[in-house]
């Protein structure tokens, strides 16, 4: 196996575990607030999650990629993984367990997270093949600025945009004629069509941080501490005229949670690459088989939630009830001790198929 950097993977399986935590709670009416997503504007904990991972699928296209060459093989590669990832996505959004197995096809979400995922690792794989990290700063630069100024100054059926939402807000009203009925909500999409285009410079983001951690440079952990501080103050102070906002992955957002992961990663490469403290190592199997353990935990919620037992009542609330939320505890307690069993299942499963030596390429 190759000789892999550490923080990286570690970096990786705590975000999965992050995700498969936040999405799986025992009860969605009782959960504490850092484990729920912002109303709409701001952030929480919680909204750090979604793109830590996008960040961290930058940072492994430069240990997938440097030693690459544009190539057909490549092309196929790359394209083949998106198709699967879209793919993946779209399954979990549509499987059902009655006959005939999804849901007609006018209910079937088309963006998700796994679709997003693939779509960013797409494009932000050919324009690093493609591009020098001096084009790829005028890439993400053009993005974030063009998006501000789409969203925030270009009217919209003569009345001026919003950035709340609403059906002048640019982004709902894209998602809305494009997608239609396949939203996550009748009027917008937290993982839409033009939010996207903010969301690969999350990935370039973590394709700048790779390409420190695989050059020579000395002091890397400094020079990650320090990106990491600066995209925080810039996204704060974007803030004040583009509100922070997941909903809309807005260039505020993009830069305050890209700072946030290099803190972060910066702080784990420290302990794990620099001074070699045993740190994380449950995290890192998780983070060898990333996307394979964020489907599974996805889909097996999925089957729990539709499979009733007794008086009706699904599986996975039969679980809660029966086990978790009958012994006086705070109901939000209980619940996260649910999500937390939950979570630590599949960073079992992580290190069962990392023991074994099996990794799912996906």
């Amino acid at each position: 196996m190759k000789q892999r950097i550490l923080s990286v993977d570690i970096f990786r399986g705590l975000t999965i575990a992050l995700m498969i935590l936040v999405n799986t709670p025992g009860t969605w009416r009782a959960i504490y607030a850092p484990f729920r997503h912002a109303e709409w504007d701001g952030y929480t904990p919680t909204d750090l999650v979604f793109p830590f991972f996008l960040f961290i699928v930058g940072t492994s296209i430069v240990f997938a990629y440097r030693n690459k060459q544009p190539s057909a093989a490549t092309y196929k590669k790359i394209g083949v993984r998106v198709l699967k990832l879209i793919a993946l996505g779209i399954f979990l959004g549509a499987f059902t367990i009655q006959w005939p197995f999804f849901d007609p096809f006018e209910e079937i979400r088309f963006p998700g997270v796994l679709q997003r995922i693939g779509v960013v690792f797409g494009i932000a794989a050919l324009l690093f093949l493609h591009l020098n990290w001096k084009a790829l700063v005028g890439v993400a630069v053009a993005l974030l600025l063009g998006y501000w100024v789409w969203m925030g100054f270009i009217p919209l059926d003569g009345q001026a945009p919003t950035l709340e939402r609403a059906a002048n807000n640019w982004a709902n009203y894209i998602d809305l004629n494009v997608f239609g009925s396949h939203m996550y909500k009748d009027d917008y999409d937290p993982e839409g069509l033009l939010s996207t285009l903010p969301a690969i410079v999350t990935s370039l983001l973590g394709i700048f941080t790779g390409l420190l951690l695989v050059s020579e440079k000395a002091q890397k952990v400094r020079k990650m501490l320090l990106m990491g501080v600066g995209l925080l103050v810039a996204g704060t102070l974007w803030d004040l005229v583009f509100p922070i906002n997941k909903a809309l992955w807005s260039s505020s957002f993009v830069l305050v949670t890209a700072g946030w992961a290099n803190l972060v990663l910066g702080g784990i490469y420290y302990l794990t690459d620099v001074k070699g403290v045993q740190f994380g190592s449950i995290f890192r199997y998780a983070g060898s088989n990333a996307i394979t353990l964020y489907f599974l935990s996805s889909f097996v919620s999925s089957l729990m939630h539709q499979i009733q037992v007794g008086d009706g009542q699904s599986v996975h609330g039969w679980l809660f009830d029966t086990v978790y939320a009958h012994n006086g505890m705070p109901l939000e307690l209980s619940s996260l001790l649910y999500a937390l069993s939950v979570m630590g299942f599949y960073l079992l499963l992580g290190w069962w198929l990392y023991k074994k030596e099996i990794f799912i390429k996906v």
